[in-house]
């Protein structure tokens, strides 16, 4: 039985939004048209979309689109110049960019003026350290007013960014900067969050990083810092002014990881093309306005950091930053006082808001909509969501978003033309398409749950990966369709009537653990090395009336531990991920076998052990 719809938009409502804009300017009047124009018409809509968002160019394009390479290997906006940072800062010089609240609870605004001519002192200061245009430079470390202004002026110096989680152990860390060769890292002395304190600095030293520059210098004793490394003090240039590296469209501007079915993360370079992806998905699906306050608790390590930068930069709104946890009380107070209109989430904070209380009692009547991102959503959390704090009595849609940092966004989302049911998407998104095919290889129909193939080219979509064959990777034994290639995704979705669909998880290896993509054999490699483990398998298992995955471990002992208590044991296989992949990830459940499935060609059969563990719980 189907959910009601809990929020109906307006009339009104509806002719304020960008898409209603954009389709009385097509001269339609169905989202599904207007899709259709934007996925079937590449080149017309993404030059629409460019104009639309006003994006700068040094040298205007010739050509939108090429695919004499092949669908696969588009080239976009081909003969243009540009530095897709300068497209953040379009707006008036005195509107605020950034709203932010400090660790200790102070309030600040960042114009657009004072936030470009800090990241003009950034982008000197590389300079200053003999960083030049192609250079790639990390930053780990929370998300804050410097570090976007860290980002933006490694942009604009013509480096790449190399985007690490601050919640990474250091032989993670040190891998991320291997496979992209970080010249430099940008980082905090320590983090304060939920009153825990969590070095930053220590974890570089013990990756072996290359020359760090260390935000929060005023915790480091004298002489704390390693040679060669710098203060912020002593790395910020004096000079706010500097000439932007012009690129070409093709340049790298960001390397991020995103972990597959193996046990080495992918490394996907973004190019100056893919933010476009971010603001035009912020701009048609997310309905971002100028003057608009977007929050999204996230970090840079991850790509809704970056896209939380170009998704309200780039469409001239405000970006609200809170440095500190989102499931606290204060978090929730900052929405009110910063006056927030689309706040992002991953179900993982609603949750806790709605067990904990944390966000009751507020006026969050300037929120719009919400949005959420990272894990399937609970339906129930979501129900809830959509009727706190508005003083109106009324409710606020959910812009159920899902894609990925191949994709620099979403593939499917919903819109504000329609009703919202919580946990379901209700649009493909703009200038994309795909299809869910069952077994069989057929689009699944109504009811049916199948795996989600991309079709290509589209603005976003990777075209290459640093350390491993892209079209291996996407695109090595799947469909062809109408005589072009599929691209392989790797979700499952259950459709539903009129088109709307619903996430039914991953159909390959990979899982989503609190808004964090992860490989099971990632997990697998750090817990196979406990004593007395012979082989475990990983399996994200959604909970019977859904929302977010859960880590079950299935694991096979040697027969001298098969007699350890079972509490013992996933005590000891969280204190291991915690330590060595993410301190986030929670280990639901352990269950002990006597052997793993497997295929003939000894390939892990994760997914007959999710059905056996659903199964069994439903017996229970």
């Amino acid at each position: 039985m189907e959910q009601e719809f809990v929020w109906v938009p307006s009339p009104e409502s509806i002719r304020q939004t960008n898409l209603y804009a954009l389709m009385q300017q097509r001269g339609l009047s169905a989202y599904e048209d207007l899709h259709g124009w934007s996925a079937q018409s590449p080149q017309e809509f993404w030059e629409a979309t460019v104009g639309l968002l006003g994006i700068r160019f040094r040298t205007p394009y010739t050509r939108m689109l090429d695919e004499s390479g092949g669908a696969a290997h588009p080239r976009w906006l081909c003969g243009a110049r540009m530095n897709i940072a300068e497209s953040c800062f379009r707006g008036s010089p005195a509107s605020p960019a950034i709203i932010t609240q400090r660790a200790g609870g102070t309030m600040e605004t960042i114009t657009l003026e004072q936030l470009e001519r800090l990241s003009n002192q950034v982008a000197n200061g590389l300079r200053g350290l003999g960083l030049a245009a192609g250079d790639a430079v990390a930053i780990d470390m929370a998300m804050t007013a410097e570090s976007v202004a860290l980002y933006l002026g490694i942009v604009k110096a013509g480096a790449a960014v190399v985007s690490i989680p601050d919640s990474l152990p250091p032989e993670e860390i040190a891998r991320r900067l291997r496979i992209a060769q970080a010249k430099a890292v940008f980082t905090q002395a320590e983090i304060v969050r939920a009153g825990k304190t969590l070095p930053m600095y220590a974890k570089l030293c013990e990756a072996d990083a290359p020359t760090t520059v260390v935000l929060g210098e005023s915790s480091l004793a004298p002489g704390a810092l390693r040679e060669g490394d710098l203060r912020w003090s002593g790395f910020l240039s004096a000079d706010d002014s500097f000439d932007t590296v012009v690129c070409q469209p093709e340049e790298t501007t960001n390397i991020l990881f995103s972990s597959g079915t193996t046990g080495e993360p992918k490394a996907i370079p973004w190019d100056h093309t893919t933010p476009i992806k971010c603001a035009s998905d912020a701009y048609y699906h997310h309905d971002v306005h100028p003057g608009d306050v977007v929050c999204w608790p996230t970090n840079l390590g991850w790509m809704m950091g970056p896209w939380l930068v170009y998704a309200a930069l780039v469409n001239r709104a405000s970006i609200a930053l809170y440095e500190g946890a989102p499931t606290e009380r204060g978090f929730c107070e900052f929405v009110q006082q910063a006056k927030v209109t689309m706040l992002g989430l991953v179900p993982s904070i609603v949750k806790s808001w709605r067990g904990t209380g944390a966000a009751q009692g507020l006026d969050w009547s300037t929120v719009r909509c919400y949005s959420s991102s990272g894990e399937a959503s609970d339906p129930d959390d979501y129900a809830w969501l959509m009727r706190l704090n508005q003083k109106d009595g009324g409710s606020r849609p959910v812009i159920e978003y899902c894609g990925g940092t191949e994709i620099g966004g979403g593939y499917i989302s919903s819109t504000m033309l329609v009703p919202h049911r919580p946990a379901e998407f209700n649009a493909k998104a703009m200038g994309s398409d795909f299809v869910v095919l069952n077994e069989e290889g057929a689009p699944c129909a109504p009811g049916e749950s199948g795996e989600v193939f991309l079709h290509p080219p589209a603005i976003g979509l990777s075209t290459r990966l640093l350390n491993a064959d892209h079209d291996s990777v996407y695109y090595a034994d799947c469909p062809v369709l109408d005589g072009r290639p599929l691209r392989r995704h790797g979700d499952q979705m259950i459709v539903v009537e009129g088109g709307r669909f619903r996430s039914n998880g991953r159909a390959d290896d990979a899982m989503n653990l609190g808004g964090i993509k992860i490989g099971s054999v990632e997990i697998e490699q750090v817990l196979n090395r406990l004593d007395g483990v012979v082989e475990t398998a990983a399996v994200a298992v959604p909970p019977p009336g859904g929302g977010p995955d859960r880590l079950v471990i299935f694991v096979v002992l040697q027969a001298e531990q098969r007699s350890q208590p079972l509490d013992a044991l996933r005590r000891a296989m969280q204190a291991a991920v915690k330590q060595h992949l993410n301190p986030l990830f929670h280990v639901e459940d352990v269950v002990v076998a006597d052997s793993l499935p497997r295929t003939a060609s000894n390939k892990m059969m994760r997914r007959v052990l999710r059905d056996q563990y659903v199964a069994r719980a439903g017996q229970s």
